[in-house]
């Protein structure tokens, strides 16, 4: 779907939602409805200055896998106002496999997909030399 498709007063977010409560089960919609809820009233809110966004683990880790993947392209649409975005699966050195939503034409490229791997690998060894320092400072290290 492109932008001339839909109507001009209508949200992406709005419209990609209606999409998913016409092909998901009533009670995963709810669910799913349940998790972004915070996050899409928190953009209405106010606008993030960084596009980096995660669910929180916590909240999600007991869903079904689809309703995490289609919560994140919820999310993205209401950040991006695009409906392109795509889940894409980055085997990333220490960490494992991460799921990340991006563009298509992102998804789709093999060279911007090894530098996001190499940022995740990069955020993920900074992350662990901090919680070294915290433990080695006596501080809690679950951040």
């Amino acid at each position: 779907m492109n932008e001339s498709e839909f109507p001009r007063d209508g949200r992406p977010v709005d419209m990609y939602l209606d999409l998913l409560r016409v092909r998901m089960d009533s009670e995963d919609y709810q669910l799913l409805l349940k998790v972004v809820a915070p996050a899409l009233r928190a953009l209405e809110e106010q606008r993030p200055e960084s596009l980096d966004f995660a669910l929180d683990p916590q909240d999600t880790r007991q869903l079904p896998q689809e309703i995490r993947d289609e919560a994140a392209l919820v999310i993205a649409t209401a950040v991006t106002g695009r409906l392109d975005n795509q889940l894409v699966e980055i085997d990333v050195d220490g960490t494992g496999p991460v799921r990340v939503v991006t563009d298509a034409g992102t998804a789709a490229d093999p060279g911007r997909l090894a530098e996001i791997a190499g940022c995740i690998r990069q955020r993920h060894q900074d992350t662990e030399e901090l919680r070294g320092i915290a433990a080695a400072s006596d501080m809690p290290t679950d951040f």
